[in-house]
């Protein structure tokens, strides 16, 4: 797994390593303010979403399109989840078969759900100006 400190600048070229990968379900972990919706939101404009990304964190999940209005990916925030029953019951394995990119933060809580073939995405923070990203 290549490991490697960055900064806010570098940023796009990480998304587009990342998503040189042949992985379509990206799992981001890392502490509060490590710097997943960031990432999420870089590979987002690297893939061509026409929306904006934020964070999911009170919808638990977002639809991002591409010019033409499919959808492009999905973005979950699993922060606020007490059990994985509560993924299962929002329909989580039919957005795996889905046609789109996935990404997921704060996986580990929904450990047993996520796909064999998921990229993990480790992020942690070093100071202001750099995180360090392993996957």
């Amino acid at each position: 797994m290549p490991t490697q400190v960055f900064s806010k600048e570098q940023l796009g070229q990480i998304a587009v390593k990342i998503l040189q990968n042949p992985h379509r379900t990206f799992c981001l972990y890392g502490e509060m303010g490590a710097g997943k919706t960031t990432l999420i939101k870089a590979m987002l404009q690297q893939l061509g979403a026409v929306d904006t990304g934020h964070s999911p964190t009170f919808g638990i999940v977002n639809e991002y399109h591409d010019d033409s209005g499919e959808p492009l990916g999905y973005h979950f925030d699993f922060y606020r989840l007490n059990s994985e029953e509560e993924a299962y019951d929002l329909g989580l394995e039919d957005y795996f078969e889905k046609d789109a990119y996935i990404f997921i933060e704060w996986p580990e809580k929904i450990r047993n759900l996520l796909p064999d073939d998921a990229l993990r995405v480790k992020l942690q923070f070093i100071d202001e100006t750099a995180r360090r990203i392993e996957y």
